[in-house]
């Protein structure tokens, strides 16, 4: 399994649109693509000063189904022109990480 993930920054005023944005039209739009390997997409969130910072994260079977969703230059971050409109700025990089392992536990 591989991770994708990235970060966006908005100021307080647009992260309820940004966020919305995300869950309501961008995140369905990947959806609907039906990318070979890919397994789901989180979204995590906080406040950093003056601005909110976004994190998403996408996870993927391999990097040959990342490089199906990106193209070769698959750290290019994948950044919507109706996305940038609401953001104040944001990686132009995206990082990827092997799951070397996973636990899940339950009470």
């Amino acid at each position: 399994m591989i991770y994708r993930i990235w970060h966006g920054y908005t100021t307080p005023d647009n992260a309820p649109v940004y966020e919305a944005l995300l869950k309501e039209e961008i995140f369905h739009g990947i959806e609907e693509k039906h990318l070979p390997g890919f397994r789901g997409i989180d979204i995590i969130r906080r406040r950093r000063g003056e601005e909110e910072e976004f994190i998403t994260i996408m996870r993927f079977d391999s990097l040959a189904d990342i490089k199906a969703f990106t193209g070769e230059d698959y750290e290019t971050a994948y950044v919507p022109t109706e996305t940038r409109k609401v953001l104040k700025r944001f990686d132009a990089r995206s990082q990827h990480y092997e799951l070397r392992e996973s636990r899940a536990y339950t009470p």
